[in-house]
């Protein structure tokens, strides 16, 4: 799979900055096939840094009520890339 489509896109929320900060890790959604080394590739081809470690986890996405019955969420994959201490990511 190329590096363009386990990717989908950074996260950019309030703890995912501080943790980018403080503590040099990244949060990404990724392709829900994606393992963890597809991740890390590609993010080492995308951003040109050093991945340390991969952390993923699937988030469940819950039912909710139409007017025309129950309807499923949209199960995710999120990624928290861990980067080398001397390079950086930037987002924005």
């Amino acid at each position: 799979m190329e590096s363009i489509y386990v990717i989908k896109k950074p996260l950019l929320t309030e703890k995912h900055t501080f943790a980018s900060n403080e503590f040099n890790r990244y949060g990404f959604l990724v392709e829900r096939t994606a393992s963890k080394d597809e991740i890390k590739k590609a993010i080492e081809d995308l951003y040109k840094v050093r991945v340390v470690g991969v952390a993923t986890h699937n988030r469940k996405a819950r039912t909710r009520r139409m007017k025309y019955g129950y309807v499923p969420g949209k199960t995710t994959k999120r990624a928290i890339v861990r980067v080398h201490p001397d390079d950086r990511i930037e987002l924005f």
